[in-house]
């Protein structure tokens, strides 16, 4: 059965589900480990028995710049209000209004508060080998991986890195949790 790569777009929502989402992300985590030790050669696993194991450096996360930059894309795209609404009822040309404004907004917070350079400068379809030694943690290799490199391959996708983060400083006290105010009208 062939697979089918998701469009820019659908990738673009799946990223923020698994970004806002830690019941999905876990999920997404243990879908990819569960893939990767089905894929992992018999003999690599005799090579990790005898190379030792390092114990991985967990950094705890504070959640407010997560919220922080979900209440920047509320304030600028209304990219929560439009996530929340049943888009079941409107049109295609309804949506794609819509998708526009927030499309907009997104990009203006990106612009404004991020500096994204692509991981990789060659085009996407291009051929290109991976020498030993590349950085696993900003190339993920997909369909059947065996061996050692060098591997070669086409690339389906850049990637994205962020190179400068502008967010601006909370104030002692803020609640980044109220990421869009209520708003009563008197």
């Amino acid at each position: 059965m062939a697979s089918r790569n998701p469009s820019f777009f659908r990738r673009i929502g799946l990223a923020f589900s698994v970004l806002f989402g830690a019941e999905l992300a876990g999920r997404l985590v243990r879908l990819r480990e569960q893939a990767t030790d089905a894929e992992t050669p018999a003999t690599a696993g005799a090579e990790e028995a005898a190379a030792p194991a390092r114990p991985a450096i967990v950094h705890e996360t504070t959640p407010e710049a997560a919220l922080q930059l979900l209440g920047l894309l509320q304030r600028d795209a209304r990219f929560i209000d439009f996530v929340q609404e049943d888009i079941g009822a409107y049109s295609d040309a309804d949506i794609g209004a819509a998708a526009r404004v927030v499309h907009e907004g997104c990009r203006k917070v990106l612009d404004e508060h991020f500096a994204i350079a692509p991981v990789r400068s060659e085009a996407e379809g291009s051929r290109l080998t991976l020498a030993d030694g590349f950085d696993a943690a900003a190339v993920r290799l997909t369909g059947k991986v065996v061996g050692k490199p060098p591997f070669t391959g086409t690339l389906g996708h850049r990637g994205w890195r962020v190179t400068d983060t502008r967010l601006p400083a909370l104030a002692e006290g803020h609640d980044a949790s109220v990421i869009a105010q209520a708003e009563v009208e008197l």
